[in-house]
């Protein structure tokens, strides 16, 4: 199906759901979609949100933020923290306005959220983290699933460190089990039933090609200077930091690496980070309507 076939099909006034890994077009299509029939289009990346990186995070240019209104884009700085439940507050007054949503984005939990709801669970204290992450460096896993509920280990995966860790974050954080608070999840703000809910997929080949020579034109476009204007106060801890390709160009710009390993790295991880991003979407997002990227 072309980009034209697919808007034919599209509602003027039913919102529409964009999800898919970095460098699929999502950005493209939703400008697409809004220029042709109308409607406003709102990020769902999470680190699209920070104010430092327009370059590195492949926002919408300002060219094509001319053209159709862009919203929740760079509106955090770079040294705050954000959540998804902070973007969930943020985007309920615009998915309460007149104006037809188009979101966008390759954060799988921000759509998950949005669409099934989001426990509101409080954050954990920077020290049962620390706790948590050295009892895994320690493998004392068994100790952490020893801690849990039978209700909470008869419900996730227990063969999933990650998951288990979080149990057990929350547990001694709040006092109250992870499926409890699971249990307490309010209803969504959006259902995928009620939306056109589109998944671009991507074969891996296609891809690895798209994202090698999206860099090579961010860096021409100026992503060095970009990673300049950042460096006086960098710190990698920062959530903002975790932009793809980040830690690399300051590597370089702080006489770490050489720009071709640092360009080369960034290309690794910008792989990697897209492969985690389509095993996460075909995973969940079995009910919505994929598309092959290539096709479009």
């Amino acid at each position: 199906m072309n980009t034209d076939n697919l808007i034919s099909t599209l509602d003027s006034e039913r919102p529409v759901l964009i999800a898919g890994a970095t460098a699929s077009g999502k950005s493209a299509l939703a400008l697409q979609i809004a220029t042709e029939l109308g409607g406003v289009i709102v990020n769902a990346d999470a680190l699209q949100v920070f104010s430092g990186w327009r370059l590195l995070t492949a926002r919408p240019s300002k060219q094509d933020e001319a053209k159709t209104p862009h919203l929740l884009y760079g509106h955090v700085d770079n040294t705050k923290p954000y959540s998804v439940g902070d973007w969930l507050r943020a985007i309920e007054p615009i998915l309460a306005s007149d104006q037809r949503p188009i979101i966008v984005g390759g954060t799988g939990l921000y759509f998950r959220a949005l669409t099934e709801g989001l426990a509101p669970i409080p954050p954990v204290p920077k020290n049962i983290r620390e706790q948590s992450a050295q009892m895994l460096a320690d493998n004392q896993l068994d100790k952490m699933k020893a801690a849990l509920d039978k209700a909470t280990s008869a419900r996730i995966d227990l063969q999933n460190p990650m998951r288990v860790s979080r149990a057990w974050e929350v547990f001694q954080a709040t006092g109250q089990s992870i499926v409890d608070w699971h249990d307490q999840t309010p209803n969504p703000l959006l259902s995928v039933r009620d939306c056109k809910a589109l998944h671009l997929t991507s074969q891996p080949d296609w891809l690895n090609v798209r994202l090698e020579q999206r860099f090579n034109m961010m860096i021409a476009a100026g992503a060095l200077d970009e990673a300049r204007e950042n460096l006086d106060g960098w710190d990698p801890n920062l959530q903002s930091s975790q932009a793809i390709g980040a830690l690399e160009l300051m590597n370089y710009l702080q006489g770490h690496t050489s720009l071709t390993t640092a360009k080369e790295l960034a290309v690794i991880a910008s792989r990697q980070y897209a492969k985690r991003q389509r095993t996460w979407f075909r995973k969940r997002m079995t009910g919505w309507t994929s598309i092959g990227s290539q096709e479009l």
